[in-house]
């Protein structure tokens, strides 16, 4: 007899609005979990893009609080960075009564569970951006070794960017130079590829999507751990009490 669609865990799911990609997190999910997104308003890539995408964020993640979700995740690695993922956080709970996870706060759990501190950054993000996210890094003791780019101006334009060109990029990579990949932004299709990155460079590898997953079902005690999508997700890296 099969169970709910959603038995598991019913996770809220803020996104931009211009973003592809969303169907990712749900496809790597285990059986039994639920993603229900609504999108926040993103139309082209920026810095003051970025920060415009939280402006109504209560209003968002009240329409997520009706449909009985267990937590919400805000899902956009620069937005949330800039932003602040506490304050982030602040505002949801203030608004709905239910806790939240930001990308970001995702991404910097999965690289340390991965001990990865010198990774090669890979995005699709512009100059100022990636300036942004590298110095955000710095003051967690992360220093990003290298940083190669696709740069695209709207999230449509980095969705149709295809998984081989990360897989090329990736591959261009000096695996003795770094200790890991970071693959960041939640609007690019790289689950497929996630694999065959870390078998072509022996390191491992962290996305923004997949980090997201990792990170909600640790802390939400699911025990599941998709496999094919990196060590990470395949539970590889798993060790002690998931943060709040």
């Amino acid at each position: 007899m099969s169970l709910g669609f959603g038995h598991l865990a019913r996770i809220g799911h803020l996104y931009p609005s211009g973003g592809l990609c969303d169907y990712e997190i749900q496809s790597m999910a285990p059986e039994g979990v639920q993603f229900v997104t609504t999108r926040l308003p993103f139309r082209t890539t920026g810095v003051a893009d970025d920060l415009r995408l939280l402006q109504n964020l209560e209003q968002h993640a009240r329409l997520l609080a009706d449909a009985d979700v267990d937590v919400i995740a805000v899902n956009c690695t620069a937005a949330t960075l800039l932003a602040g993922p506490e304050r982030i956080r602040e505002r949801i709970s203030e608004a709905t009564g239910i806790g939240s996870i930001t990308t970001i706060e995702a991404v910097l759990a999965a690289l340390s569970a991965a001990r990865i501190r010198r990774p090669a950054l890979l995005t699709p993000y512009p100059d100022e951006v990636v300036h942004a996210e590298t110095e955000f890094l710095h003051s967690h003791g992360i220093e990003v070794a290298t940083h190669l780019g696709l740069p695209r101006a709207t999230p449509v334009e980095q969705a149709m960017i295809e998984p081989g060109r990360w897989l090329g990029l990736a591959s261009t990579l000096d695996p003795s130079t770094i200790d890991g990949v970071l693959l960041s932004c939640a609007g690019i299709r790289i689950a497929g590829a996630l694999q065959r990155i870390e078998d072509r460079l022996g390191l491992p590898v962290v996305a923004s999507n997949q980090a997201l997953l990792w990170h909600l079902l640790r802390t939400l005690g699911i025990p599941a751990r998709p496999k094919g999508y990196g060590a990470l997700l395949a539970g590889r890296f798993d060790s002690g009490t998931p943060c709040p």
